[in-house]
């Protein structure tokens, strides 16, 4: 009973993983690129906006249930798993809570931050923009990659639960 609530929770984990990892990735991949084509006061005010309502928003509580997620499976497999799938579960716990939760934290957050308290017509946020595009995508960059290698490590986890069943 336990080893199918685990395996179900382990591909619950990987798929709340990949979803962030595809968001994150939308971004990286063309909502950057296309504020970036915009006038810079729109694609300023379009990025202050979006900072502004991802904290009301849905993707939040995938984001940081997904961090909870991480801490109890790594664990729960201490406690509770052996072998390889520990392993893949501290493996995935490091990705989503190194290269998601702490990039957010100490590079996109304070960013965003700093973005926000800028007049979007200003001479400086235009400046600021230039370097925020660049430097927040490569940190985006990071952190989607990060959640795609720890939906990787949760899938892991279950498929070395199937097998050592």
């Amino acid at each position: 009973m336990f080893s199918d609530l685990f395996q179900i929770t382990l591909i619950a984990a990987t798929l709340a993983s990949a979803l962030v990892a595809g968001v994150f990735l939308t971004f990286s991949d063309f909502v950057m690129r296309s504020l970036a084509r915009a006038r810079p006061a729109a694609g300023i005010e379009a990025m202050q906006i979006i900072n502004r309502e991802v904290y009301r928003s849905q993707f939040m509580v995938l984001l940081i249930g997904m961090a909870i997620a991480a801490i109890t499976l790594a664990a729960v497999g201490l406690v509770l798993a052996s072998g390889p799938v520990v392993l893949w579960l501290l493996a995935g716990a490091a990705a989503y809570l190194g290269g998601v939760m702490a990039v957010t934290a100490r590079a996109n957050v304070p960013m965003n931050q700093r973005l926000d308290s800028q007049d979007p017509h200003s001479a400086s946020a235009r400046t600021l923009w230039q370097t925020y595009q660049r430097n927040w995508t490569r940190w985006n960059h990071l952190r989607s990659a990060a959640a795609a290698i720890a939906a990787l490590c949760y899938l892991a986890a279950a498929l070395a639960l199937n097998v050592s069943a």
